[in-house]
């Protein structure tokens, strides 16, 4: 099948339905064997090396892999999207805008769904037919994810890998994808669950760093919940109808969308704290502000640039967030211990 890529989650089971095969060019840059030459590449072609690695992957990692065609959402995602899309048609590569409403209006959705749909000349019922061959598959990472922060048998890396993986079904293969995520529930049903003393929350664009979650884990932290991760595996899966899927589907549409769901996430998951990841060179940083009026939780945050290990001054900040929550919690039960039973009941 050849491959159509895309800047940020879009609508997959249409590519899938026409035939092609997805590429999530964000997992596709920070897959490669060694990506801090692809950003090189990229700054040779021009770059300033004060732009956003993630814009500079996704531009050079298309051209190394010869993708032609290139659906970039031009409203929902980064404001760099759109000088990003002239820059890929300048290439030579074909460009197909969609937008996200920034009103959620389910009619202009479907209108902008169903724009790609004529691009290769199919309806509704093919692609309903995807969708529904893709729903288990989606139930079974739904189900990797409550297993994260209900039974405490996934740690925080592969409740990340797997619901990333889920923007593009790994690399445009829904059945392999499949087979690598029902091995890995047959390992969880002899785990050992995690008796962590901190759990966190982690909200923000994925990490471009490697190894974040094995050092939290390493001092008795987990992450059991990943914000933006877990929408990519689109968990309004219970409305049968695509369309509203999308509609609901948090990350395009602004930031109150996006607090509800935090929110209601703090509480059903037990969360103590949050780690805030933003991008280097990104306009989302300011995002920040509202983050820490509304959230009520403390909130830790941390900047990213480059495909790199943690650097030292992170691991430190980290650290010292953890010992932090872990106080607070050690302060709350001693507390609770000194009550009253009529205080405790009040």
């Amino acid at each position: 099948m050849s491959a159509v890529g895309f800047t940020t989650t879009v609508p997959v089971e249409i590519i899938l339905a026409a035939g092609k095969r997805p590429v999530d060019l964000n997992n596709l840059f920070i897959g490669q064997n060694r990506p801090l030459e692809v950003l090189e590449e990229a700054e040779r072609l021009g770059f300033p090396t004060q732009t956003c690695s993630w814009i500079k992957g996704i531009y050079a990692v298309a051209q190394r892999e010869g993708i032609r065609t290139i659906i970039a959402v031009d409203w929902g995602d980064c404001s760099n999207s759109r000088v990003l899309m002239e820059l890929l048609e300048l290439a030579g590569m074909e460009i197909l805008p969609f937008s996200y409403p920034a009103d959620r209006d389910s009619r202009i959705l479907r209108q902008q769904m169903e724009r790609l749909m004529a691009r290769w000349n199919i309806g509704w019922e093919e692609v309903n037919v995807v969708k529904d061959e893709l729903d288990p598959l989606r139930r079974k990472l739904h189900r990797i994810d409550e297993l994260t922060w209900r039974a405490n048998l996934v740690d925080g890396y592969h409740n990340h890998l797997f619901l990333v993986q889920s923007t593009d079904m790994r690399g445009g293969d829904p059945v392999g994808f499949e087979k690598e995520v029902d091995g890995y529930l047959a390992q969880l049903e002899s785990a050992i669950p995690f008796q962590e003393e901190v759990r966190l929350g982690y909200i923000g664009v994925p990490p471009i760093w490697e190894g974040l979650h094995d050092y939290l884990e390493a001092f008795g932290a987990r992450i059991v919940y990943h914000e933006v991760q877990r929408q990519f595996s689109l968990p309004s899966i219970s409305s049968a109808d695509l369309v509203e899927r999308y509609r609901c589907y948090t990350y395009p549409y602004g930031i109150w969308g996006r607090v509800r769901d935090i929110q209601e996430e703090i509480a059903k998951r037990e969360i103590q704290g949050l780690i805030h990841y933003v991008q280097a060179f990104c306009f989302r940083q300011l995002e920040d502000i509202i983050f820490r009026q509304c959230l009520g939780v403390p909130i830790l945050t941390v900047e990213g640039d480059k495909p790199i290990c943690l650097d030292m001054r992170t691991k430190t900040r980290l650290e010292a967030f953890v010992e932090l929550l872990r106080g607070r919690k050690d302060s709350t039960t001693l507390l609770s211990a000194h009550q009253s039973p009529k205080e405790t009941s009040q």
